[in-house]
């Protein structure tokens, strides 16, 4: 059944699950359910969502705090660069780490008979549990990003051994990743624990009463690359080599019953390389384990089932046990289809794909097919030259788009055997010279993996593929096109693949799902904007295109789509300065625009700037709290009232005010967006709470004051006093400004933009004018086509930040305002111009920002050229027929926003 039309495409925002995609009647046979559908999803989904309504009762406060950290409040991100941006976790992310954490702690539920109340099929045996540790298997379609999902589950299992006294979670973590390659790709995330200082993963110092940041010891053991190696904190991350030693637990049948009794013997030096990993990891006393791509556990008879299985028996023998075992996996099925049972989330690609976490698949239309022949020739790549051609084209079309902005474009063809692939490697540089040096050939096994065998030369050709995956997306990298036999398995998941050819007729027998082998072409190439669609070409014989529609099977709609010849790429538009066009004169099309020292500001000095005299004193009510209530912190949402978290600190711990004033500053700075002068800001909310915000000067270090803090109605009024009182130190000086830059549109580098309809204008710079909607393209189309008073004008670009003007938002807050269009007239002037169709909020406030800022930039400008607003609006604009730009101002310079 394909996906809802109603399916949300914000990857942010909460899925019901009423509106989740599901098998259908007509496919949902025991069969084929039970190849689809894992079982256990739809309750386990169903109590989630409710628990997550319900506000996430009845689980430990450290639980709860991480919770709200990580998916209700705003995260800002700082870049290379020296800016921020927003980050949020994807709601499937999010689900996946809210599914584990509810069955484990709220429900319980953790080992197979517990899991088995979940199943909503009435086919779930305990049978088909292969172990009888607690493993929940997460389902995360391909380019998801699993890795944010482990790094959010270790710091969780983390703080909850930590800070809750009857955890049965562990600090000590094995991530194991199938190959070497994907150790790579988990390398760069874990390594000096990066992941977690990049990504908003630990709550700040002092948020909820804990210094999360200053608590989070842990060390990382790489490989062989083993150090001290303590009974807590501490992250083993290897392939699973390394730790299956083959051999059988202790019993009371062995001859030598030492280490039955004893346990294994204890690790000797660790810093030696080619050391059992093994070894060390069983020296713990408590652990968790993460399966990387774990559908490799397909299997009890596996060595790798059996390594885990080994970790479990030794840690029983001590008394204690596998804390708990967390796989992610876009696949998680046997050989047979069947989908694991210990399934506890699924966020499958059709749903990914609507919500543009990953390309679009699309595959060439009945016409495009037909042109496809098959020659007759021993030669594989002489049989299949008309698609293997087809796959260059869509290549090099993309190739052409997306070069200008810095984007190198890569091309994956798989083939059936490795004579095929240097068959097809040969062909292709005789056959296309622009690709001659830019082709990389990869042997694969009848697995798809790259052997891993400790011979020189296996070992040399290993590190030289590592190295050409790691950078092959890089524009330094010589290689644009992949060949591999089968399809290369995980850990070569590139973003930059814009079109796959398939040379060979996948089977049931060959155990490779369509999932797979579209996923390594899934990534995509703008990672931090899902709303920009991106798609990849599925190219290739017809035995393997029929293999690849085997995903509609799971609701996946493969549009068909022209290819060849003629044919324009799907995806973003890439917009640069048309300087290669002989017809125009790029210097005369120009416009150049000051910039202007900013009439609003507020800078991180402002906070010294506050007085906690001058502030409006609150006065506030002292309550009295009883000796349990003070031992209870508790913070409500400022929009809801809802209560956020409650911590009893019972009788052993003594409230710290400083941790409290910290997360109230905090949640100020979150609001202002503000980097830095934390310090100085804490210095005058502890002044002002202590003389100013109650009835009377208090001591902080009263539990009854600091429970009163905690109230939800003073916390609101102690931030919007000095929310009130940072947005009165913004300076709007009586003067005139002054020009501290220029802007000239000739210097902006290629940009994407989403693929929307534009035309190609001889009075722009930019090679082509894309517009936000169809109202803005029609003026557009005006000021090219019928305003013969107009040299050039500009689309002005929000995504780009070409021009912008700061603003008080109606709210009071500050803010960015992108106007419309930017036009140059015959008579020098310079007009900007804002187009409306339905009016917001702010459109007075920011149109009175224009009209200051065109009078200041007319006043000061060096070459004295003048500025001037207008406000068109677009239901009066369409209704007229005008000639020239001088009759559109003429119709509107009277107007303007009436709010």
């Amino acid at each position: 059944m394909p996906i809802s039309p109603d399916f949300p495409k914000d990857p942010y925002v909460i899925l019901p699950p009423a509106i989740r995609w599901y098998p259908g009647e007509k496919v949902s046979t025991p069969e084929t359910a039970n190849t689809l559908m894992p079982p256990l999803v739809s309750k386990i989904r169903q109590g989630v969502h409710e628990w997550r309504a319900d506000g996430y009762q009845a689980c430990s406060a450290t639980t709860k705090a991480l919770l709200l950290h990580w998916f209700d409040q705003s995260h800002e991100i700082e870049q290379l660069d020296g800016t921020t941006r927003e980050f949020r976790y994807y709601f499937a992310q999010r689900e996946a780490i809210e599914a584990a954490i509810w069955l484990y702690e709220v429900e319980g539920a953790k080992d197979p008979y517990s899991l088995m109340k979940y199943d909503s099929t009435g086919r779930v045996a305990r049978g088909m549990f292969a172990e009888d540790w607690c493993r929940y298997v997460m389902k995360l379609a391909t380019g998801v990003g699993k890795t944010k999902v482990l790094s959010l589950l270790m710091a969780w299992s983390y703080f909850h051994k930590l800070y809750e006294s009857d955890s049965d979670l562990s600090t000590n973590f094995l991530l194991i990743a199938p190959n070497i390659i994907v150790l790579d790709r988990l390398k760069d995330d874990f390594e000096g624990l990066r992941i977690f200082k990049t990504d908003p993963v630990l709550p700040a110092n002092g948020y909820g009463g804990r210094n999360w940041r200053d608590d989070f010891q842990v060390r990382v053991h790489i490989q062989d690359e083993v150090g001290q190696v303590s009974t807590t904190g501490n992250l083993f991350l290897t392939n699973i080599h390394r730790i299956y030693d083959g051999s059988a637990a202790p019993s009371l049948a062995d001859a030598d019953l030492t280490s039955y009794f004893l346990g294994p013997k204890p690790t000797g030096k660790t810093t030696d390389r080619g050391i059992d990993l093994g070894d060390v990891v069983r020296t713990l006393n408590d652990l968790v384990i993460f399966n990387d791509e774990a559908h490799h556990i397909h299997d009890p008879s596996l060595a790798w089932f059996h390594a885990i299985e080994d970790l479990s028996q030794r840690l029983r023998q001590k008394g204690s046990k596998l804390s708990a075992q967390f796989d992610v996996t876009a696949t998680p099925r046997h050989d047979n289809g069947a989908v694991f049972v210990e399934t506890v989330c699924s966020y499958p690609l059709v749903e990914a794909i609507r919500q543009g976490i990953v390309k679009t698949p699309v595959l060439p239309d009945e016409a495009s097919r037909s042109k496809l022949i098959e020659h007759p020739s021993d030669s594989v790549a002489e049989r299949f030259a008309d698609h293997i051609k087809l796959g260059y084209l869509e290549w090099k079309k993309y190739h052409d788009e997306l070069a200008p902005a810095g984007k190198k474009a890569i091309l994956f063809v798989m083939t059936t055997v490795t004579q095929e692939s240097d068959d097809v490697a040969q062909y292709m540089r005789r056959e296309f010279p622009d690709l001659a040096e830019s082709i990389l050939v990869i042997h694969t096994n009848s697995k798809g993996d790259i052997s891993e065998k400790s011979t020189r030369k296996a070992a040399d050709e290993l590190e030289r593929l590592r190295a050409a995956s790691r950078s092959i997306d890089d524009p330094s990298s010589p290689y644009k096109v992949v060949i591999s036999v089968l399809m290369l398995r995980e850990g070569w998941d590139v973003q930059n693949v814009v079109a796959m050819v398939g040379l060979r007729p996948f089977n049931a027998s060959s155990n490779i799902l369509p999932e797979q082998t579209l996923g390594r072409g899934l990534r995509r190439m703008f990672r931090d904007d899902p709303g920009l669609p991106e798609y990849v070409s599925i190219v290739g014989t017809p035995a393997f295109l029929d293999f690849v529609e085997g995903i509609r099977s799971e609701g996946v709609e493969l549009g068909q789509v022209p290819m060849g010849p003629g044919t324009e790429p799907l995806g973003p538009l890439v917009i640069e300065i048309d300087s290669a066009n002989p017809k125009k004169d790029v210097h005369g099309l120009d416009i150049e625009m000051p910039i202007l020292s900013p009439r609003i500001e507020r800078q991180t000095k402002d906070f010294g700037d506050i007085d906690p005299a001058s502030m409006d004193r609150l006065a506030l009510k002292i309550r009295q709290f009883t000796e349990q209530e003070q031992r209870e912190i508790v913070f409500r949402e400022l929009d809801t009232e809802e209560v956020t978290w409650m911590t009893n600190l019972g009788q052993d711990i003594t409230p710290i005010p400083q941790a409290l004033i910290a997360y109230f500053v905090n949640g100020i700075m979150r609001h202002l967006h503000s980097v830095g002068g934390q310090e100085i800001l804490f210095g005058k909310m502890k002044a002002y709470i202590t003389e100013y915000l109650f009835e009377m000067p208090v001591d902080l270090n009263d539990p009854n004051i600091v429970r009163n803090l905690s109230d939800s109605a003073t916390r609101t009024a102690l931030h919007d006093a000095f929310i009130k009182e940072i947005n009165s130190l913004r300076i709007l000086p009586a003067g005139t400004t002054s020009v501290v830059g220029q802007i000239r549109f000739s210097d902006i580098r290629p940009f994407e933009t989403a693929r929307r309809n534009y035309f190609f204008s001889v009075k722009s710079i930019f090679d082509k004018v894309v517009c936000d909607n169809d109202d803005e393209l029609l003026f557009a189309t005006f000021l090219e086509h019928k305003a013969q008073d107009v040299v050039s004008f500009i689309k002005n670009q929000v995504r780009n930040k070409f021009f912008c003007i700061e603003y008080f938002k109606s709210s009071g807050d500050m803010g960015d305002y992108f106007p419309d269009f930017i036009v140059k007239s015959t008579d020098g002037s310079i007009w900007i111009v804002e187009t409306k169709g339905a009016e917001d909020v702010d459109a007075l406030p920011k149109w009175d920002r224009l009209k200051l800022w065109c009078k200041d930039a007319s006043a000061v400008d060096p070459a004295g050229r003048t500025f001037r607003p207008l406000y068109v609006l677009h239901d009066k604009f369409k209704r007229q027929s005008l000639s020239s730009f001088a009759e559109l101002v003429s119709l509107f310079e009277n107007a303007q926003p009436t709010r």
